[in-house]
């Protein structure tokens, strides 16, 4: 009876580590068959629909949630919390580059990697174009401002450059590259996240009129939630096909894995250490709770961010389970984690510092300190802009290694292994997001015990006052009086004498 009422409670969790194993297995089993890249794709199909239905709900999950988050926290709690989320958001960040970098010295991923020259190790044409850093953060601010909305939710603003003919002073002809404003494919979550945090701080400044905005945003958000929790009865059957179809995808892992090896561990390693250790122990250290217990109810979005390598695809199940298994405030989960999801980037930081430390050492470039720091400063600034979609982060890491001066030809190892690596970025990531949930809720709870408390003790020392002046007041100590000497007399006449 026991075991299965644990199976009931936990019927999704145990469903959705099974889709995980059963992906494994399925990969393994038909990995034989020699399929094609149709083949392949057809296997994949199941779980190309999951990833379409949790993309389908990221758009209202995030305006709604941020919209109502913000306007049900009065503007004083907001600013503090936004405040706590930022400095939790860039210490940790930081911390996982510094981590990084220095697992990067001490296990030397690329000292000696003679293999990796290799024929069809790398992915010729998939390396991004080089971009000038100052460039990168100009985009980020941009966006950050959409021109319009309707278009941000489907592309977003980025620098391209055009090769133009010149003359100079002297008579000669140079090229010069000019930059260029386009606008790519993707959906714009950080201007996005900012309208709605403003939109929501507007309407509660509005007061009564803004009322009925906001209960429909309330409304919009509770549906969509409803959405969410029919999505994840398919997540595990999603989870497998699509754990499968990259199995099978793999043309040849052993060369991989030998070549690049010492970079896959050092990597992993250092989601680990950070996943594991740190963040628990900042968790620990703010709260006095067992972190293991918080992560514990959150397995289902973890293994959802194993299989999809998405923190925009988990945040809908993390938003539903956080709430349901852990008791996080939904005023504070969904406007704390629709922002953690666009701007927390733990296990990217983690990934693209370590892939700078490894093309500086396969090249045979001693970073020095001012680089080191480039690299700190530019892998915190710029995770907080990677997408968070599949192999987003190897997009940013071009800008690293345009600011320390590395070739970016070298990028297409790291897309070669990135479907490896990326699935514990995300896990990181996530993690990253839900901890800082966790801390802000705790200290809003606490918050609000001390002010009750404030308020008991208040009360107390009031009615306290009250008595002692009533009885310094000359017409109140003649009363007494009366009412003693008459209640010695007659006790049921005190009543008519006062």
């Amino acid at each position: 009876r026991g075991c299965r009422g644990f199976l009931r409670r936990n019927a999704l969790v145990v469903l959705t580590v099974s889709g995980v194993v059963a992906g494994v297995a399925l990969g393994a089993a038909v990995r034989g068959a020699a399929l094609g890249p149709a083949q392949v794709a057809y296997l994949a199909f199941p779980g190309e629909l999951l990833l379409r239905m949790l993309r389908m709900v990221i758009l209202p999950l995030v305006v709604c949630s941020l919209v109502s988050g913000a306007a049900s926290l009065d503007t004083r709690s907001l600013g503090r919390l936004g405040g706590i989320a930022l400095a939790y958001f860039l210490g940790t960040t930081l911390l996982a580059s510094g981590l990084a970098v220095a697992l990067g010295f001490i296990v030397r991923p690329g000292a000696g990697a003679s293999a990796l020259n290799a024929p069809g190790l790398g992915l010729p044409g998939a390396v991004p174009t080089g971009k000038e850093t100052v460039d990168s953060f100009l985009d980020l601010v941009r966006n950050l401002f959409p021109a319009n909305l309707v278009a941000a939710a489907f592309r977003t603003y980025a620098t391209e450059y055009k090769m133009l003919l010149r003359n100079t002073t002297s008579g000669n002809v140079t090229w010069e590259k000019i930059p260029v404003g386009t606008e790519i494919e993707g959906m714009n979550i950080l201007g996005l996240v900012l309208f709605a945090l403003i939109l929501g701080v507007a309407l509660k400044k509005l007061g009564q009129e803004g009322e009925d905005l906001i209960r429909f945003f309330n409304s919009f958000n509770e549906a969509t939630m409803v959405l969410v929790s029919w999505i994840m009865w398919y997540v595990p059957i999603g989870i497998m096909f699509l754990v499968g179809s990259k199995i099978v995808e793999m043309e040849d892992i052993v060369l991989l894995v030998t070549s690049l090896g010492k970079y896959i561990f050092a990597s992993i390693l250092g989601h680990f250490i950070h996943g594991g250790i740190i963040l628990p122990l900042i968790y620990f250290a703010s709260t006095r709770q067992n972190p293991y217990r918080f992560l514990l109810g959150l397995i289902t979005p973890l293994a959802t961010a194993f299989a999809t390598c998405s923190s925009s695809a988990t945040l809908p199940s993390m938003i539903k389970c956080i709430e349901e298994n852990n008791g996080v405030d939904k005023r504070i989960s969904r406007f704390i984690l629709p922002i953690g999801a666009t701007v927390n980037m733990d296990g990217a930081a983690i990934f693209q510092c370590m892939a700078a430390v490894f093309i500086a050492q396969l090249n045979n470039v001693d970073l020095n300190p001012g680089q080191i720091f480039t690299i700190l400063v530019t892998a915190t600034a710029s995770s907080v802009g990677a997408a968070g979609v599949p192999a987003g982060g190897v997009l940013t890491i071009a800008i690293i290694l345009e600011a320390i001066g590395l070739p970016t030809n070298d990028l297409s190892l790291i897309l070669a292994v990135d479907w490896i690596v990326d699935r514990t970025t995300t896990v990181v990531n996530v993690e990253g997001d839900a901890l800082g949930a966790g801390i802000l809720n705790y200290l809003n709870e606490k918050e609000k015990k001390d002010k009750e408390q404030e308020l008991k003790e208040v009360n107390v020392e009031a009615v306290a006052n009250s008595k002692s002046e009533g009885e310094t007041s000359p017409l109140v100590t003649h009363k007494n009086q009366v009412s003693n000497a008459t209640s010695t007399a007659d006790p049921e006449s005190k009543e008519s004498v006062l």
